[in-house]
């Protein structure tokens, strides 16, 4: 299987100007990684000048008030609320800017077929499946900072892009590492690619303790800043099984090459082993704006806001296994990692219902894994082949009514 994130470069490396030159579409920009993304091209039109990466389009669910403030300030050509209801907020809002409204879910994929050069993909869960796909058909380059459409239709992804040569290059910090990594060796030399995790905030809590543990406990990441989901999805592990199963479809990696390390600090996002014994190490401060920069320029380098890291003043690095006999998730992740066809499509439907269910406080914070296992044992359909859009996303919603149902069962 060909990799989606092919590390190859341009035959001829585009030169500064023409990076900075990159009309960029950010959907998905009023959350943490699209305020992250406007942070750094702010801090690269204050580097280079105000030309740089001009904006064709920026895209929200629901955050109106903050569209509008970033539209203000970024003045892209068009500004996409997937909230129908709130169109005529934001034409209100943007009165007099000469910028293109639109809203409804339809709106927010035709934003993603617009002309431009770099799209950003930070929109959260399943929901960016069609708009990601819309991006790449367009063969241009595509930054995933969304792990969840990779892992419910990576086949699909990987046949588009045989199709479209478009390049995505991955956000996330763990892929955005194995990428840059990558790019020193030859995948097919490597022995093992570790991913490490920061264990979450409930890395030392006995499970009597997580049994009751609070949807404001769960959510309080200890390193990053992140939105409520994928912080819920640190403190289960559930979001390293699905970077696991992101890394085997972006990089081609079978099951069997990749691991997970805990390591509290996320310094070290990501070690890969070769054949001959080498280990090579991504390090930086735990901060999205390091990997957003590292996509918007590549393959160049591109000043960024980013924290520095200072090893001296951390003084030492800890890593340790997982604790998989109090984090099933990550078991039911790989799992269905090996199990392969639409078990990750299963997985992840389940698990956002689950999530969902837990951060509504009707489920508790250990039933999320059993609400996931539960689905995939109750599907059957797991075991078919994701060949086309049309049956992911028949089964993505067919688990989710099932996960819904479950998690009915589990909160009475």
């Amino acid at each position: 299987m060909i990799p989606i994130a092919s590390t190859r470069l341009f035959d001829e490396a585009p030169g500064l100007d023409a990076v900075l030159a990159r009309e960029v579409t950010i959907l998905g920009s009023t959350g943490s990684i699209g305020v992250n993304t406007l942070d750094v091209i702010a801090h690269a039109r204050k580097h280079y000048g105000d030309h740089a990466f001009p904006i064709t389009a920026l895209t929200a669910g629901g955050n109106v008030e903050k569209l509008i403030e970033q539209a203000r300030a970024f003045l892209p050509k068009r500004a996409v609320i997937g909230d129908e209801k709130l169109h005529g907020a934001l034409k209100e809002g943007l009165a007099g800017t000469g910028i293109e409204i639109a809203a409804g879910r339809l709106a927010v994929i035709e934003a993603a077929t617009m002309p431009s050069d770099f799209v950003m993909v930070a929109i959260m869960g399943a929901a960016a499946i069609q708009p990601a796909l819309a991006a790449i058909k367009r063969g241009v380059i595509v930054a995933l900072a969304n792990k969840e459409c990779v892992v419910a239709a990576g086949k699909v992804f990987h046949d588009a892009l045989a199709q479209s040569g478009a390049q995505v290059i991955p956000v996330d910090s763990e892929h955005n590492a194995i990428f840059q990594v990558l790019g020193s060796g030859d995948a097919s030399e490597v022995d093992v690619v570790t991913i490490t995790a920061s264990g979450g905030p409930f890395r030392e809590w006995p499970l009597e303790k997580m049994r009751v543990a609070t949807v404001e406990q769960a959510v309080a990441h200890p390193n990053w800043a992140m939105g409520r989901k994928i912080s819920l999805d640190s403190a289960t592990l559930m979001n390293k099984g699905l970077e696991l199963i992101e890394a085997h479809f972006l990089f081609a990696l079978p099951p069997e090459k990749l691991a997970v390390l805990v390591h509290p600090q996320s310094i070290v996002h990501c070690l890969v082993g070769y054949d001959d014994g080498t280990t090579i190490a991504h390090l930086s401060a735990p901060d999205m704006r390091t990997p957003i920069a590292h996509a918007l320029g590549w393959p160049r380098r591109i000043a960024s806001p980013s924290r520095r890291l200072d090893l001296a003043a951390l003084g030492q690095l800890v890593f340790h296994a997982p604790a998989h006999d109090r984090f099933p998730a990550l078991n039911l992740a790989i799992d269905s990692m090996k199990s392969g066809g639409l078990a990750p499509t299963v997985l992840n439907a389940a698990n956002e219902i689950a999530v969902q269910a837990f951060l509504d406080r009707r489920i508790g914070f250990l039933d999320i894994s059993r609400v996931v296992g539960a689905t995939l044992d109750a599907d059957n359909g797991s075991n078919g082949v994701a060949n086309d859009l049309d049956t992911v996303m028949g089964t993505d919603a067919r688990a989710r009514v099932l996960a819904e149902e479950i998690c009915q069962r589990v909160g009475t």
